[in-house]
């Protein structure tokens, strides 16, 4: 079909399945003149490219009476406009396809002239219901004089000094729903760990049920790791310590996935079995997934998320978490939780002005890291790019003052295999040697090159490419073979009979149990592996190299950033702030000063009205 717009220019800025979508919807809405039909067509179709790159609506706002652009490469091609922004907003109201909000259409316009498919505006609709309600539900009945004793044996040597993990662990104990965000080593897991036992030993002889999760597989099994080394220091009884859960699950398998789509067992109607769910890596959830969990809870349950706001937002439409902690301001609380605060450990905190939103009491920002000390090199260098300080950026990977971060002025197209090269030996060089598929792991997870682009000469899927190629003319790996061992491997699309989902990485290794035979060993819940024959395997790469947007969730001893050798729409500063951030030990920049200047003062942002439903339009600029 696509009559209304040039077959050519629309071939160059859509996708089939946008041009077929907005073919459909001016097919479904009938006879109409063609200019309507025209405006409907664009519309439609940038709706869908748009929840394509991670928005959940179009502002027709902001790109009414503009050139189209594509975001990969940020060219305007001037061929293609869009209609003025009155003429756009009448003729699409007349439509019989787009509706007003709480309108059971296909596409939905709301006031602020943003265009949703129906079950994107749904999702935030049910979403922000169901958190302002949690929200408003506080304080809970509990043991103040319990509380107390309890801080001080969990949380010794808080003084006047504000604990910010004190003060969470004291909102979570009084509310429903807390979110604790921070970077790096900020104590995230360590504060839950205590918030469990607080809680536990507040319900007394009605030990809540308590389930962990987290958005994959492997953020579940270091989630697994983290309890179970956190609940040995904690000073409880070992029946407190028995009842906390050291076994965390994926939130598609806590939902209980129902095969052959994207519906789970536990929902509004059938709400799962459980009083407290602590979810870690919030900040990778998408917006769909968070609304089902949030809509699956019982009317008491306890929901509690880790994350960090200043990470990009989950590879899926969305940026929920981000978009919850959006509220205008860092840290501030309702009198009445101020005052317990004060109560419990004299000390004052800033306190909400009149008419802030409920949800701002619900969140805390943890604000030392315990990982990175005062003069770590990558926390330092993490501080100033999340704050946009390039000049002191550049002075720490330049300078000699610390040896955990480096910098590399990126090498042109035609050296850069070398580079790779040089960098690959460096640290696998006895990964294909291995004889476990753990060894494998821990092997593999020691250093990671992290890419800003996944195409193109400076993008992942090239990187990969001559990476195994190297390896094939070493001998490594043999060549001609798709599968071999120590071959890496990411799923890239959820497969819901396999219980894999997209970022999911694994490793292939020979299974003794079969005689040798290849496996791939995927990490299961709660530790361990899980063995798949590679034919079962349908949509995947090979992941020696991947982008920054997958490493979310990851944490590796060594990470190189390969940036483009020219500007890019696509390195922002929560790019390079979420990169560094997956670093243990050691960070190295491969970059020119000027895409690293670019991208330290663009932020990465992504379309959503979640935060005017949660906040009234008083939260801060769009942020993702």
């Amino acid at each position: 079909m696509t009559l209304f717009v040039d077959r050519t220019i629309a071939e160059s800025y859509f996708s089939a399945l946008d041009r077929h979508f907005a073919d459909f919807m001016v097919e479904l809405a009938g006879e109409t003149s063609q200019d309507r039909q025209r405006s409907l067509w664009l519309a439609a179709s940038l709706v869908s490219a748009s929840v394509g790159r991670g928005h959940v609506c179009l502002n027709l706002r902001e790109i009414a009476g503009q050139p189209v652009s594509r975001e990969e490469d940020g060219e305007e091609r001037p061929l293609l406009v869009c209609p003025k922004l009155d003429d756009w907003i009448n003729s699409l109201r007349e439509q019989s396809v787009v509706g007003s909000p709480g309108e059971f259409k296909p596409l939905v316009l709301d006031k602020k002239q943003r265009l949703y498919l129906y079950r994107y505006w749904f999702y935030e609709q049910q979403l922000s219901e169901s958190i302002l309600a949690m929200a408003k539900e506080h304080p809970l009945n509990v043991d103040v004089e319990m509380i107390a004793e309890g801080l001080k044996r969990f949380f010794p040597g808080t003084g006047e000094a504000t604990n910010w993990q004190c003060i969470a662990a004291i909102h979570a104990v009084m509310n429903r729903f807390t979110v604790i965000s921070g970077g790096p080593g900020t104590g995230k897991t360590h504060t839950v760990g205590r918030i469990l036992a607080l809680l536990i030993e507040q319900a007394k002889d009605d030990p809540p049920a308590i389930a962990l999760a987290a958005p994959t597989g492997k953020a579940a099994a270091r989630l697994t790791d983290m309890v179970r080394a956190i609940k040995e220091d904690l000073d409880c009884s070992s029946m407190v310590k028995a009842l906390i859960p050291e076994k965390a699950s994926t939130i598609h398998r806590l939902l209980g996935t129902i095969y052959g789509g994207k519906t789970f067992r536990h929902n509004k109607s059938n709400p799962l079995p459980f009083d407290i769910i602590v979810v870690d890596e919030a900040s990778m959830v998408d917006l769909p997934l968070m609304a089902k969990l949030a809509s699956a809870l019982h009317d008491s349950s306890r929901l509690l998320l880790l994350g960090d706001k200043d990470q990009l937002a989950s590879v899926e439409p969305g940026a929920a978490f981000g978009d919850i902690c959006d509220g205008g301001s860092t840290n501030t609380f309702s009198g009445v939780f101020a005052e317990s605060v004060k109560d419990l450990l004299s000390v004052e905190v800033p306190q909400q002005k009149i008419g802030e939103s409920a949800l701002t009491d619900s969140i805390v920002v943890l604000q030392k890291s315990y990982r990175f000390g005062t003069e770590s090199g990558i926390g330092l260098l993490a501080s100033a790019v999340k704050e946009s300080r390039l000049s002191d950026a550049l002075d720490l990977l330049k300078g000699k003052e610390h040896d955990d971060v480096f910098w590399r002025h990126v090498p042109p197209v035609g050296s850069l295999g070398t580079a790779v090269e040089e960098c690959f030996y460096a640290f696998y060089a006895d990964y294909f040697s291995t004889r476990s598929p753990e060894e494998a792991m821990f092997l593999f997870d020691r250093f990671r090159l992290l890419c800003a682009l996944r195409y193109g000469p400076y993008g992942a899927s090239a990187l990969n490419q001559t990476i195994e190629h190297m390896c094939q003319r070493a001998g490594l790996i043999p060549a001609g073979d798709r599968w071999y061992k120590c071959r890496p491997v990411m799923i890239t699309r959820n497969d819901y009979h396999l219980k894999l989902f997209n970022g999911d990485v694994g490793i292939v290794f020979p299974d003794q149990e079969t005689g040798g035979q290849l496996r791939v060993y995927f990490p299961a819940d709660g530790g361990g592996f899980r063995r798949i024959l590679p034919g079962r395997i349908k949509e995947h790469e090979t992941v020696y190299a991947m982008t920054v947007h997958k490493s979310q969730g990851s944490e590796f001893d060594r990470v190189v950033l390969l940036l483009p050798d020219r500007p890019s729409r696509v390195v922002t500063r929560e790019l390079v702030y979420t990169a560094i951030t997956r670093a243990k030990k050691s960070v190295e920049v491969w970059g020119t000063e000027d895409v690293l200047r670019q991208g330290l003062s663009q932020t990465t942002r992504r379309e959503s009205g979640l935060r005017d439903m949660l906040y009234g339009g008083k939260g801060s600029e769009n942020r993702e």
